[in-house]
């Protein structure tokens, strides 16, 4: 009926690569402000049909400004918001009690573009976590640059070594300016002693995305391995 406000109306691609929704435009405001949607994050009007930036859709501009990141120094504990964790896929099922416990033993890094993370061959010491932005792992051939791997928004690397302290196996550089999380294997070791409850899905949920990047590999391998022996 004309002149009836229009509810449930949006739908948020999530980065999962799945829809949410439909939901309110005030909800929208209130994850804006727990920092579960973003400037660049995609939303789905339905009373006009079409997928838009946030930042692009009319009565959300505003509220943008007022949760950007400073750019002091790396914030720990209770300034990193439990929704902007949940951008990360292997935490996405926590809850925000846990996300607000665990983002004690984190720290917020910004990165200017062409920033190096890590370097091939240093010490590791702690996993990152990509909040925004984008990030490629290299190793150096000769003159050429072999990009091994690419992380977006919801992605880690540099998990191996919360365990074993080994030396970074490639470099890891922002592809644009980007934020991340680091959990150093200092204030890793102090989770599973302080909060060994946590850390269990926290670890579970870093194996299953790690078992499942192995299986990928191994499928890659397996066509190569194909595609070589009807070649000879």
């Amino acid at each position: 009926m004309e002149g009836k406000a229009v509810s449930n109306d949006y739908f948020i691609w999530g980065i999962d690569d799945s829809p949410y929704g439909p939901v309110e435009l005030s909800a929208l405001i209130d994850w804006i402000s727990d920092e579960r949607v973003l400037a660049d994050t995609w939303v789905f009007a339905r009373h006009d049909g079409s997928w838009r930036r946030a930042a692009e859709i009319p009565g959300l501009q505003e509220y943008f400004s007022q949760t950007s990141i400073p750019d002091s120094a790396p914030p720990t504990g209770t300034d990193i918001a439990p929704g902007s964790l949940r951008r990360i896929k292997i935490l996405s099922q926590l809850n925000d009690a846990q996300l607000d416990r665990l983002a004690e033993f984190m720290e917020l890094h910004k990165v200017p573009q062409w920033s190096v993370v890590v370097n091939q061959g240093d010490p590791g010491d702690g996993m990152f976590l990509v909040l925004q932005g984008e990030l490629r792992a290299r190793v150096k051939v000769g003159d050429k640059e072999m990009i091994l791997a690419t992380f977006g928004p919801g992605d880690f690397f540099g998990d191996m070594s919360l365990f074993d302290q080994g030396p970074r196996s490639a470099d890891v550089i922002a592809n644009v300016d980007s934020t991340v999380l680091k959990i150093s294997d200092v204030a890793f070791d102090r989770l599973t002693r302080e909060a060994p409850a946590l850390a269990t899905p926290f670890l579970q949920a870093t194996a299953r995305t790690l078992a499942a990047r192995i299986r990928a590999d191994n499928k890659r391998l397996d066509r190569v391995t194909q595609q070589f022996r009807a070649s000879t």
